[in-house]
């Protein structure tokens, strides 16, 4: 009722104007939290860039051709992308080639340059198996590990939390940027 009358008064509300922006999905392939955390960080960022999004696990999204762009989040074990993460970008990879871009990666026990380095060739080699699929921006942040979740010997695991919040913030505003011509180039 509300929105009638508005839309018969001729005023718009903010959830009228956030209904017309293009939306971009983050998507996100996490398996104890952290990934979905990130996302939520990320999606956090790219609103308050003035994008609206939708965060939504990966195994959750079945089409995304409706989306302006898509941001993947996927955890990284035992050397590979998480597999909902995996079968989104088999699913999904023709729309994205459409599309802007971005996956990140989280996975390393450190944030360390050559844990970090090999994080990047695992995404980089998951992304290789979709050559048609090129993001605008990829990005690894150190993973998280509670050992009061996991199985032995694992479980003897120290706990630890390398996520860099700063940067998974300018990771955001990478996104909001290289979006923004392509989301324009989308709706004109």
């Amino acid at each position: 009722a509300c929105t009638a009358m508005r839309a018969a008064a001729g005023t718009r509300d903010d959830v009228d104007i956030m209904n017309e922006l293009p939306t971009i999905l983050v998507a996100y392939a996490s398996k104890h939290g952290s990934t979905r955390e990130v996302a939520e960080a990320v999606a956090t960022g790219l609103r308050e860039r003035g994008w609206a999004v939708e965060a939504t696990p990966a195994a959750d999204v079945d089409d995304v051709s409706r989306y302006a762009g898509a941001v993947l989040g996927t955890a990284l074990y035992t050397g590979r992308a998480h597999p909902d993460a995996r079968r989104l970008l088999k699913r999904h990879h023709a729309a994205l080639a459409g599309m802007p871009f971005a996956v990140f990666a989280m996975g390393p026990r450190t944030s360390a340059d050559e844990d970090i380095a090999g994080a990047r060739r695992q995404i980089d080699a998951a992304l290789a198996h979709r050559p048609d699929v090129h993001p605008v921006a990829v990005a690894v942040f150190g993973g998280v590990i509670d050992p009061s979740g996991l199985h032995f010997p694992f479980s003897r695991m120290p706990a630890s939390d390398a996520r860099d919040w700063d940067a998974i913030r300018a990771f955001a505003d990478e996104v909001a940027d290289a979006f923004a011509p392509a989301a324009d180039r989308r709706a004109g």
